[in-house]
């Protein structure tokens, strides 16, 4: 019997597999499709402190082995994630989620977090520092070690459960906001969000998004994932959650070997709602395959 279970940041889940912030909603519209309660956790929609709409339309686009994203953090608010979508999200999946928290200045950030810190289903806090389609927050704030070490500071002064540091891939080195981070008293990094890009219409000539810019997502950014997870862990000593293209079993499996403890899976569940049920069904016959007993021993495994 292999063991799918790890820890991750003191929270006890049943495999490492997690749908990424935005990719999943809130988590039990999933349930139509499968039950929520196989996830080893769910990450939520990125949650700012009022409720947004968003970037103006067209704010998708299709690209090859991935699509380009500018949607612009809509959600309904912080209030309204605790009061009624947790709710909701209980009746299907009874253990703790990852609470992705959004702001467009330092004490947005602080505010939002404290709300969750009291939120009883939130086992950790993701601080999304790494959103490229706002002016301002997001990555803007994530972008440098300074920024990085600000805004993880003052939310670790403010809050008691976990806080994971979302980064980004645009940046001249990774490896040093995760330093920032883990030196702010972060208590975990998860890694990578989207890749600046975008598209032009040849017929029109202009941009395809609204909003010129977007955030690639998809297969086609899994090695920048891998690479970035592999240079960050042999950096910090706090967990990783790698993300960044996963599609399938194998992907999950070799972004653990790189060092990520567990794993997001955002743009495939878009293309795919089954993609987390795949995934988790594919673990139990591949680590025999691979003579693994304990999934754990996978953390970091390449580099030894």
């Amino acid at each position: 019997m292999v063991d799918l279970g790890v820890t991750l940041c003191g929270l006890q889940l049943k495999n490492p597999v997690i749908p990424a912030s935005g990719t999943y909603g809130f988590g039990y519209g999933h349930a139509a499709f499968y039950s929520p309660e196989i996830l080893g956790s769910i990450a939520l929609k990125g949650t700012t402190e009022q409720p947004r709409f968003g970037n103006q339309t067209p704010r998708v686009a299709e690209c090859p082995a991935g699509m380009l994203n500018s949607v612009g953090l809509q959600n309904p608010g912080v209030d309204a994630v605790i009061n009624e979508e947790l709710p909701r999200l209980k009746s299907v999946f009874s253990g703790k989620v990852i609470a992705n928290v959004c702001g467009f200045s330092v004490e947005e950030y602080v505010r939002v977090a404290r709300r969750f810190d009291e939120a009883e289903q939130v086992g950790i806090i993701e601080l999304n520092l790494s959103c490229p389609n706002v002016e301002c927050g997001g990555m803007s704030m994530g972008a440098t070690p300074s920024g990085v070490a600000r805004v993880t500071g003052q939310v670790k002064k403010t809050v008691k459960k976990p806080v994971i540091v979302k980064l980004t891939p645009n940046t001249l080195d990774i490896t040093a906001l995760a330093l920032a981070a883990q030196d702010a008293g972060a208590d975990g990094v998860a890694m990578i969000n989207t890749v600046l890009g975008m598209r032009i219409d040849i017929k029109k000539q202009r941009p395809v998004l609204a909003n010129a810019r977007g955030g690639l997502s998809g297969r086609a950014i899994f090695p920048i994932a891998v690479r970035a997870v592999y240079d960050v862990y042999e950096k910090v000593n706090i967990p990783i959650v790698g993300m960044g293209g996963i599609s399938c079993t194998e992907d999950a499996v070799e972004m653990m070997l790189a060092g990520a403890t567990a794993v997001q899976v955002g743009a495939e569940n878009l293309r795919d709602p089954f993609a987390c049920k795949k995934i988790i069904d594919g673990l139990p016959p591949l680590l025999a395959s691979l003579g693994v007993q304990s999934i754990t021993s996978l953390i970091g495994a390449a580099h030894s």
